[in-house]
């Protein structure tokens, strides 16, 4: 039986933040743990502030109040690379692939802070390996592929960064019911084969939960409810809001 974030030490911890957009509050008070090696959903419909709680992590959002560590040192004050270098990568909402540039360039660019070469051919193969239509598309430009060509594309630039902890923003938006379930078989696939801790935001909830082991519901900007995943799944209220049943 997998372990909650209460049982075992947090690898990414987010404590008490809030975030606003002008007068426009947006998070107050998001306390969220994930603990390394696990999966942790973060879940609420449209609005809620889903997005802008994984952009104060990856610090594209100055968080007002509270702050983010990874394994205990604080990075909501750090730049981009920085954030990179420790192992923070992620895969955008609506995928962000760089349309003009090729597949195997985008894949190049999610490596381009490590120098380790060798590390880096090794990577490639095993991107080309989970994802067999990226090799086969290596050279054309990534305005060219489809929707789900595209995520595969965006997940692959972001293994290639050599993560250690994966944040997922709505991963199944615009796919088909069949790419969703290939999408989250990948999602799966990267936390057991490559000990990848992963957040993942989703408005997929029964999806989402299948695969995590905790979960955290945010309403209005706020936590409203949290818990082991198969508990949230068989909630009476998370399942007449989010499961339709």
């Amino acid at each position: 039986m997998k372990k909650g974030p209460h049982m075992a030490e947090a690898l990414l911890s987010l404590r008490s933040i809030s975030a606003a957009y002008g007068r426009i509050q947006a998070l107050c008070n998001v306390s969220v743990d994930v603990p390394e090696g696990e999966i942790v959903a973060l879940l609420g419909s449209n609005g809620a502030g889903k997005t802008t709680t994984l952009n104060c992590i990856s610090n594209l959002v100055d968080c007002t109040h509270g702050e983010v560590r990874l394994a205990g040192e604080r990075i909501d004050r750090l730049g981009s690379d920085a954030l990179v270098k420790r192992g923070i990568v992620q895969v955008p909402e609506g995928r962000q692939v760089f349309r003009d540039m090729s597949v195997r360039e985008n894949l190049d660019l999610g490596a381009y802070l490590r120098r380790d070469r060798a590390g880096i051919r090794s990577d490639l193969e095993a991107v080309y390996t989970m994802f067999p239509r990226l090799k086969e598309r290596q050279h054309q430009m990534a305005a060219t592929l489809s929707g789900g060509e595209q995520q595969m594309l965006a997940i692959g630039r972001a293994v290639m960064a050599r993560p250690r902890v994966m944040l997922f923003d709505e991963p199944s938006m615009g796919l088909s019911p069949l790419l969703v379930e290939q999408m989250f078989e990948i999602i799966e696939r990267l936390h057991r084969e490559q000990k990848i801790t992963i957040l993942l935001v989703e408005q997929n909830v029964q999806l989402a939960l299948a695969v995590s082991s905790y979960g955290y519901i945010l309403e209005n900007g706020e936590i409203s409810l949290h818990g082991p995943a198969a508990r949230l799944a068989n909630d009476e209220a998370v399942r007449r809001a989010y499961l339709g049943v």
